[in-house]
């Protein structure tokens, strides 16, 4: 397959509603003389507010368009782009990447296209609250947050940014879809003037509504004042409770890893000899349960795939078990698997605990805020290394007792998993590693290994 890209910024177009993007599919699609042709026309409208030291120091727009032509010939295809969409601009761009299929190779992987598809009701991730969210009440959020930080004598550093965007695909076999989404997303990092202490939290919402700025700088700036004393303990292992923000960045890794193709080529945790998987078995605790779900109202997702698959309800791990792996639709046909499309994001089930009272019920244990820079020391087992950041606390006997210097860690989620003592209540939280946005409880898992002490704060 050949790309080539062609962009014109002068151009920029709104937010297209349904009947507005199917008329310009339909267009793009008339001029196509290939065999097959898929159409992709994506854009979107929003803006930002970043601030430092206590002051703001950037405030933006933006907006941005894309349409994608894919012509195939057989097994050959080619892609070509532009943002603009006067009638010249669009048989160019159709002719270009006609041009580029001819040219390219076969690709021996090359699925013909799907035809019409049914993807059920529309996911509730449009907020029109986000849509109208402008310069003004980001500003007046940030001015919380400041007041927040300026009240406590501490330095705040953060970012907000919402937007709306939409895509829609149409191809030759008579698909179409359409979906319209909102988003944003905070977060605040809060320093002592002396930079010895930190804290930080994060948000990520399709409802601007449900963002409380002014309570997510308090929690940031209790954990700053909180940590200015840490004491260096030494490592090991320990009892810790991971809020969800350091949950994530876990977890996401055993989602990255649920490809079919990965597990049969020996290429994952999920992996077994003589290319089966692991799918089927009892992998870890019982009280796992991890699923995707486009119509869930806390983490709604696009009910369609990039290549057109209908996105469904899907339990990936049920009572430790694992249950289905998600796959290409190239790799479903060669190996005769269910032919399940990645998800967009992942649910894990959590109990009714909120994390104080879970602080309350530990007798010793370390309370982790956040986990960063994470790297992979181990594909097979998943074991992972890392650090604590923005708030580590020592738990005594239901109470947090001192803070901690931060700590490296060398540990496997799958491990994590089987070493789990509780769950809390699930919440909406944002990974600092992908910016992907999850629901997940705090956990506290026994045996948690740290291997070094860390001077970073």
């Amino acid at each position: 397959m050949l790309l080539i890209q062609e962009e014109k910024s002068d151009t920029i177009m709104p937010i297209l509603t349904k009947e507005q993007a199917k008329a310009l599919l339909i267009k793009v699609l008339s001029y196509s003389k290939a065999n097959e042709c898929e159409i992709n026309i994506s854009g979107s409208d929003g803006g930002n507010i970043r601030y430092a030291r206590n002051s703001v120091n950037t405030s933006g727009a933006v907006s941005s368009t894309q349409l994608v032509v894919t012509s195939a010939y057989g097994k050959k295809s080619g892609v070509a782009t532009i943002n603009e969409y006067d009638d010249a601009s669009i048989e160019k761009v159709v002719r270009r990447s006609e041009e580029l299929a001819q040219l390219a190779p076969e690709n021996p992987e090359y699925m013909s296209l799907l035809g019409p598809q049914t993807y059920g009701p529309d996911a509730p991730t449009f907020s029109p609250i986000t849509a109208n969210v402008g310069p003004k009440e980001r500003a007046d959020a940030v001015a919380k947050s400041l007041a927040v930080s300026k009240e406590n004598n501490l330095n705040a550093a953060g970012f907000l940014e919402n937007s709306t965007g939409y895509s829609a695909m149409m191809n030759s076999k008579g698909l179409f879809a359409y979906s319209l989404s909102t988003d944003l997303a905070f977060n605040i990092t809060m320093r002592t003037s002396d930079g010895k202490g930190s804290g930080y939290a994060t948000r990520g919402y399709n409802d601007f509504s449900k963002l409380d700025v002014k309570k997510d700088t308090e929690v940031a700036a209790q954990k700053a004042l909180a940590s200015v004393t840490a004491r260096a303990i030494e490592p090991g292992k320990y009892t810790v409770i991971l809020e969800p923000t350091a949950v994530a960045v876990m977890l996401e890794n055993i989602f990255y890893d649920m490809d079919a193709r990965q597990a049969d080529e020996g290429r994952s945790f999920l992996s077994k000899p003589g290319g089966k998987t692991r799918v089927g078995e009892q992998l870890l605790d019982p009280r796992v349960n991890i699923h995707s779900d486009p119509w869930n109202t806390e983490l709604p997702g696009n009910t369609w795939s990039g290549d057109g698959r209908p996105q469904q309800k899907i339990n990936w791990i049920e009572k430790g078990v694992v249950k289905n792996l998600y796959t290409s639709r190239y790799w479903a046909a060669k190996t005769g698997i269910k032919d399940i499309p990645t998800p967009g994001g992942a649910i894990m089930e959590g109990g009714t605990k909120t994390l104080a009272e879970m602080i309350k019920g530990t007798e010793k244990g370390i309370l982790v805020t956040r986990l960063w820079y994470i790297r992979t020391v181990d594909p097979q087992t998943l074991l992972l290394t890392g650090l604590t950041r923005d708030g580590t606390f020592y738990i005594e006997n239901g109470e947090i007792k001192f803070p901690v210097k931060n700590f490296r860690f060398n540990e496997s989620p799958v491990i994590m998993l089987n070493n789990l003592e509780e769950l809390g209540k699930a919440e909406r939280t944002v990974s600092a590693e992908s910016n992907q946005n999850y629901l997940l409880p705090p956990l506290k898992i026994r045996d948690f290994t740290f291997t070094s002490l860390s001077d970073a704060v």
